[in-house]
């Protein structure tokens, strides 16, 4: 079997062990992603027949609601995924060791204050306000929040784990546990459906506390097989090894904030400007659009680390090859997201039947929106894999402030309904385009000075 694998590697000119290791973890990842698509797919019918399209599309601004929270890891995971990856890249285990401890134990402290606060202040807060929804279901929302939001705190820390396995190249981990969760979401939805009545309170303790169990089972796993040499040890937290990830992680920080203003406000803006049963039809083209995405994504993502590596050991010429490679993918994008777009009707009608009606203006413009991102990620993902992302911080903080005024413009002035939104997106995506290809130029071809090195 190796030997016809090695067979196949030869005959596509993939010689480095590097882009073998990529090479094998994309195709692992492209089957987990096909199952987890797939039953992402079914998830929402039967969430929706559940829930109905009011509380379903509670549950979606919820959970972006949530996920606002997650930069309060301060950069410290993709500081971190750098830094471990230099560190075996020298072979300093201990060093990356100390990375992990520091890591572990600053988020735990952090994630412990934060959901203390959390539980201070959730009786004063009117949910159903916030959530633009009646007051019927506020007593549910008041008992819910504290437990998703200690659920979230948990998996703050543990999915670091999915960090140390993306630093050390073994890409495919992301998906796995993502396959796992869905696949076991389907099964619990369904026993839901046939087990108990309409309930936001039970469906959110479920679905909130999955994704923690099996991360705990992962990290018990990996510390005591593969990661044993850099299990967490609280006498190694020090000051020094932490200032490396949050020199680096604080830069990062900005950036996931401003990342989440322009991704995950989007469902809150919508639930404000119109009402939660509008989060519905989005979300439904977004999920359709992601497809493309997520299959880059599995392309893409694995070369982050694999760069970081390249880079200390001034492996340009591995580099230019695996960009090169990666533009050429991306020309593929815009041919299937046209199609997406004239066949998105039939998709939907198929998919839900006529429960959510979404317009085709809205999914053009989520083609539109996965184009640019596509686009952008070919750059990102090597500019944060050598960590030279003062200029990306620059551009995040204007998409950030820009982000929630542009939405109310094109939702508000021009009337473009719900599209408007992920329209603002775009623009926020779109005037800082071209200088990623240059600093990625300047930077391989050892040029960059100023703003385009720091």
């Amino acid at each position: 079997m190796k030997a016809l694998i090695h067979k196949i590697y030869s005959k596509l000119g993939i010689s480095s062990n590097r882009t073998r290791n990529i090479t094998k973890h994309i195709g692992i990842s492209f089957f987990l992603k096909g199952g987890s698509i797939i039953a992402n797919f079914l998830i929402v019918p039967l969430t929706i027949n559940y829930l109905d399209n009011e509380n379903y599309g509670i549950w979606l601004t919820l959970s972006s609601f949530i996920a606002w929270f997650s930069f309060f890891d301060i950069g410290l995971g993709n500081g971190l995924r750098n830094k471990f990856a230099e560190a075996k890249a020298n072979g300093d285990d201990k060093i990356a060791q100390a990375y992990v401890s520091s890591a572990y134990f600053t988020i735990g402290t952090i994630s412990l204050i934060i959901v203390f606060l959390f539980f201070i202040i959730n009786p004063f807060v009117n949910w159903a306000a916030v959530f633009n929804t009646n007051d019927t279901i506020s007593h549910e929302l008041k008992i819910l929040m504290p437990i998703i939001f200690a659920f979230f705190g948990l998996q703050l820390i543990i999915k670091l784990i999915t960090t140390i396995y993306a630093a050390d190249q073994h890409h495919s981990i992301q998906g796995k546990i993502q396959f796992i969760t869905q696949a076991i979401s389907l099964l619990l939805i369904w026993l839901l459906t046939k087990t108990t009545g309409s309930s936001l309170l039970i469906f959110g303790i479920v679905f909130s506390a999955l994704p923690v169990l099996i991360l705990i089972f992962l990290n018990f796993f990996a510390f005591r097989k593969r990661y044993k040499t850099f299990k967490p040890d609280i006498r190694l937290w020090k000051k020094e090894y932490l200032k490396d990830i949050m020199g680096l992680g604080f830069n990062f920080f900005i950036i996931q904030i401003a990342a989440l203003v322009l991704f995950s406000t989007d469902n809150f803006i919508i639930t404000q400007l119109f009402s939660p049963a509008e989060v519905v039809p989005y979300n439904t083209a977004y999920k359709y659009f992601s497809i493309l995405t997520m299959v880059y994504s599995i392309i893409v993502t694995p070369y982050w680390s694999a760069f970081t590596e390249a880079f200390t050991r001034k492996d340009f010429d591995w580099i230019k090859i695996s960009v090169r490679n990666i533009q050429r993918i991306w020309l593929i994008i815009p041919l299937v997201a046209i199609c997406m777009v004239l066949l998105s009707d039939l998709f939907y009608s198929f998919w839900i039947g006529d429960q959510v009606i979404v317009p085709i203006s809205l999914s053009i413009s989520m083609a539109f929106y996965v184009t640019i991102l596509t686009f952008n990620m070919i750059y990102s993902h090597f500019i944060n894999g050598v960590g030279k992302i003062k200029l990306n911080l620059i551009f995040s903080i204007i998409s950030m402030v820009i982000n929630i005024p542009l939405s109310l413009f094109f939702v508000k002035i021009l009337n473009f309904g719900s599209a408007g939104v992920i329209l603002a997106t775009c623009v926020c995506l779109l005037y800082a385009l071209p200088f990623l290809p240059i600093q990625y130029y300047k930077l391989v071809n050892c040029k960059a000075k100023g703003i385009w090195d720091k």
